[in-house]
């Protein structure tokens, strides 16, 4: 065996593992009778709409690669789809959802709202894109996959995109029964690509045209490190909508003008990741060249402490940011599995480090969702702190991406979707692949 033959085997090898171990967090953290998904592995813990529409995804990923039956993934996915369809659409407070949108959090026994929590726009963007990408797999005649086609058809058409306004040219971040529109509105690179597009392409609620303009007039086209890019801070909003979406050599205005795409864009930004961790201009402990992965993820806590002479502020869950921060030497190792499609030469020996060191715990989902070797172990742990948790909304892009890098698969699933291939091309996309497009 060559050289090179060697190390493709060696990586196949290092992904086949990490992907069958995040696909085992959507079998094992999911209610079998309603198909809710666990936002995290703690006691008790509520439901993510996000992790549910992640764990709809990798489900025919799950058949592709004989983790489970086509006819078992099926069922699951039959058993979320009419879920969503029979739950409560109301204003109600305990409501599972209201016009077509659903809350954030919900309970994983009755699918009610969980601890007030607000009707997420962006989660039921990614909820309702796991739902298309099921239709588009499940192809077959059977009456189970015919009813999955239906309900996801029903599902994504129910969605009253253009109430989620509240009256402005952009889409709110979502509504609380108690007190109406949330303040904030979807502005700024971000993950809600994948909203405005799905918005777009409704075909009896849609978002206008100017909505997706007036969100991409926000846009900041920044240099950092001499790498030229369309910003965003945590490194997961370069990657969530290209779960779903290719977006290599397709362009919308302001990236036909900086003769890039979307894909590129994520490819410099992962880049912007490694180099400021090599710089490191914080002094955190282990940043370098293969430990870099700096995104929304949890984190030790609240806390300040004083370090070797050096008062430092830790967080718990937030959106860390790089190069302005926030910062507290928090490391999300699935983050840069996720960035695997746009610099595999980067990311491969970044995550094959951390599996020989086993600098995120060992478990089998595989990575925990982050550690911080600046924030020393109560145990004495080399790494320092690292979470007790997974996430479902870290285990899904972990086994999308690596499929998406191997075979494309969602990518070619969702490039057949009329819906999205409609909003792409009301957001004004042309080239590639969307010229042969249906």
């Amino acid at each position: 065996m060559n050289e090179r033959a060697g190390s493709a085997r060696t990586e196949s090898g290092l992904l086949d593992g990490i992907q069958r171990g995040a696909f085992e967090y959507f079998l094992r953290e999911a209610n079998d009778a309603n198909g809710l998904v666990a936002d995290k592995t703690s006691p008790n813990w509520p439901a993510s709409i996000a992790a549910v529409g992640l764990g709809l995804t990798v489900y025919p990923i799950g058949v592709e690669r004989a983790f489970i039956t086509r006819a078992s993934a099926a069922e699951r996915t039959l058993t979320t789809l009419r879920f969503f369809w029979q739950s409560e659409q109301s204003p109600e407070p305990g409501a599972t959802g209201y016009k077509g949108f659903y809350y954030h959090f919900l309970d994983m026994q009755s699918g009610a709202r969980a601890s007030q929590c607000e009707l997420s726009t962006v989660d039921s963007a990614l909820l309702l894109a796991g739902m298309l990408t099921c239709a588009a797999y499940f192809d077959g005649a059977t009456p189970v996959e015919r009813e999955i086609r239906d309900l996801a058809d029903r599902l994504y058409a129910r969605v009253d995109w253009q109430w989620a306004q509240n009256g402005g040219a952009t889409v709110t971040h979502g509504w609380k029964p108690e007190s109406g529109f949330l303040q904030y509105r979807w502005e700024g690179y971000d993950e809600a690509l994948l909203l405005y597009v799905l918005g777009l392409g409704s075909p009896t609620h849609p978002l206008p045209a100017e909505s997706y303009r007036a969100w991409a007039s926000t846009y900041e086209w920044m240099t950092v490190y001499d790498i030229e890019y369309l910003y965003a801070g945590p490194l997961f909003t370069h990657q969530l909508s290209h779960v779903w979406i290719d977006f290599r050599g397709i362009r919308d205005e302001f990236m036909r003008e900086h003769g890039i795409d979307y894909f590129e864009n994520s490819r410099r930004a992962t880049f912007v990741q490694q180099r400021y961790a090599m710089h490191n201009p914080g002094g955190f402990e282990h940043y370098g060249e293969l430990c870099w992965g700096i995104t929304a993820s949890e984190g030790p806590g609240e806390i300040t402490r004083k370090l070797d002479g050096i008062e430092r502020r830790f967080f718990d869950y937030v959106a860390r940011a790089v190069p302005y921060g926030p910062d507290d030497g928090t490391i999300a190792p699935w983050g840069v599995v996720a960035s695997l499609p746009f610099a595999p030469e980067i990311v491969v020996p970044t995550v094959a480090d951390f599996t020989r060191w086993r600098r995120a715990g060992d478990h089998r989902y595989g990575f925990k969702a982050a550690f911080n070797p600046t924030f020393p172990d109560p145990g004495g742990l080399p790494h320092g702190w690292v979470s007790p948790w997974h996430f479902g909304i870290n285990e899904g892009p972990i086994v999308t991406m690596i499929e998406n890098y191997k075979s494309g698969l969602v990518w070619q699933l969702m490039r057949e979707c009329p819906y999205l291939v409609a909003g792409l091309r009301a957001a004004g996309f042309t080239g590639g692949w969307l010229r042969n497009a249906p």
